[in-house]
């Protein structure tokens, strides 16, 4: 069974949910004075939550995300999809 290429998608409702939960947690992170590029980009390498600022319930928002479903976000936007 290795010769099928799995499929993945989201719903479109989840990606918005997703979106607004990254740019909440970039601004928390912001308001703390870190580089919210820098250690968002840790945490989705590592999956450690310490990456991410408690202030304005951040942490605790991003670890309602599946990382898998978060990189798909980032890239589709990347890419313009």
């Amino acid at each position: 069974m290795l010769d099928k290429t799995m499929t993945f998608s989201l719903g479109h409702d989840h990606e918005d949910d997703i979106r607004k939960i990254l740019i909440s947690v970039y601004d928390a992170l912001k308001e703390k004075g870190y580089n919210p590029i820098n250690q968002i980009v840790g945490y989705i390498l590592s999956e450690d939550p310490t990456y991410i600022t408690t202030h304005n319930n951040a942490r605790s928002l991003i670890c309602r995300i599946d990382r898998d479903e978060l990189l798909q976000v980032l890239l589709k936007s990347y890419l313009g999809e």
